[in-house]
């Protein structure tokens, strides 16, 4: 693995109405507080019909996390967050995967994408330990 970078992130989350244009209200006003967002994770909350949620990363700035704030987010405490990005080859998060499965870390959630030559992936973990190793291991590779 080649050109590999691993470092931890804060995911913001926050509840939102489940009905047409709540995501787009979330969205537009991040954007105009200037947010350039890579992940956005939204879905309709099944344990409570009605209601949906959304996850996303990055937040900087006092303007845009106090935009944030007042749409409800809160960086989350109870997933920790490791961003990883790198040069695309078949197979790459088989191997990224395989690689954390050897050192006995269990993921918690998997995001990624490809967008051209470069891959980028968000390994959602159960605690600050598991994120610290997670990026140890990857900077090894």
């Amino acid at each position: 693995m080649k050109n590999v970078i691993a470092e931890r992130v804060d995911v913001w989350v926050a509840g939102m109405k489940d009905e047409p244009g709540s995501l787009a209200k979330v969205l537009s006003t991040l954007r105009d507080a200037g947010a350039d967002l890579e992940l956005i994770i939204a879905r309709r909350a099944a344990e409570e019909p009605g209601t949906g949620v959304v996850f996303l990363a990055p937040l900087r700035g006092d303007e845009e996390i106090a935009a944030a704030g007042m749409l409800g987010f809160n960086a989350t405490s109870s997933v920790h967050s490791v961003r990883v990005q790198g040069d695309n080859e078949p197979g790459m998060a088989a191997e990224l995967s395989e690689k954390l499965a050897a050192a006995g870390i269990n993921l918690r959630g998997l995001t990624a994408a490809v967008m051209g030559t470069q891959f980028i992936m968000y390994i959602g973990l159960d605690s600050s330990a598991d994120a610290n190793k997670v990026i140890e291991v990857l900077q090894q590779a």
